[in-house]
């Protein structure tokens, strides 16, 4: 299960489950929907823009453009973490081979990508320059890199027998941490997020602009809840992957947070 061929429809999935419970539990409904890369589709899905069917079909499908794109062992991801994003990337353009800026996923913390040997080199690099710590991370392909460019052709010609509908509510995106909600626009989001730098700090920012209080993330695993409350001290955070989940998200409805 950790090619991504298979680890993203699981999830896609698993996340989904969540929010029927959430929906079919509680009377809470979204102001908003915002996902972390893969966790987009969810977004999307959950704001009625796929049939979860169809969500499933395609990140499959997704996830296998993105092997066959780079194969095992030629790309690789790396965090940093305590280093400024304008001197990381001059760092990136340092190097030789193919690796940028990825990921601006909280203040302090970026992740990069590329080919792995220039990954590597921009690790040591970033560590000789001052970053506090710097580690690779266990994934099988350089995502949001131009080394996906590939990628985007074949899951354009995948969505393009599939209805996508505009969302029910407004999706916060990836690419520029604002707010989309017509077919177009999320069929334009979710190709060009491959290739683009992934501003998750600037879609939490932009989510308590407009009043968000309260953010509930789906799934296993409480990785983005901690990067918001590092992005966005005093919010309320609620992770729903089990009962006591349930619990607090039915409290914090009873409080009336937004």
């Amino acid at each position: 299960m950790n090619r991504t061929e298979l680890t993203q429809p699981a999830v896609l999935t698993v996340s989904m489950a969540a929010y029927r419970v959430l929906i079919s539990e509680t009377d809470i409904r979204p102001g908003y929907v915002a996902g972390h890369s893969l966790g987009e589709w969810t977004a999307v899905t959950a704001a009625g823009g796929f049939v979860l069917s169809d969500a499933v079909s395609l990140v499959r499908s997704r996830g296998r453009f993105m092997q066959e794109a780079s194969p095992e062992g030629e790309g690789a991801m790396a965090a940093v973490l305590g280093m400024e994003f304008e001197e990381l990337d001059e760092i990136c353009k340092e190097v030789g081979g193919m690796v940028v800026p990825a990921n601006i996923n909280c203040p302090g913390q970026i992740v990069i990508s590329g080919e792995k040997a220039a990954v590597e080199d921009v690790a040591e690099l970033s560590k000789e320059r001052g970053a506090k710590r710097v580690m690779l991370l266990l994934v099988s392909v350089p995502s949001h890199s131009p080394l996906m460019e590939p990628v985007c052709l074949r899951l354009k010609e995948a969505m393009e027998g599939v209805t996508i509908r505009d969302l029910s509510v407004p999706l916060v995106n990836n690419v520029e941490g604002k707010t989309i909600r017509t077919a177009e626009e999320i069929r334009e989001e979710l190709i060009k997020q491959l290739v683009s730098l992934l501003r998750w700090e600037q879609s939490i920012r932009e989510m308590a602009s407009l009043g968000v209080k309260t953010f509930i993330e789906l799934g296993p695993g409480k990785v983005l809840g901690n990067l918001i409350s590092r992005i966005q001290p005093g919010a309320r955070i609620i992770n729903l992957e089990d009962s006591e989940g349930l619990k607090a998200i039915q409290q914090a409805a009873k409080e009336g947070e937004g």
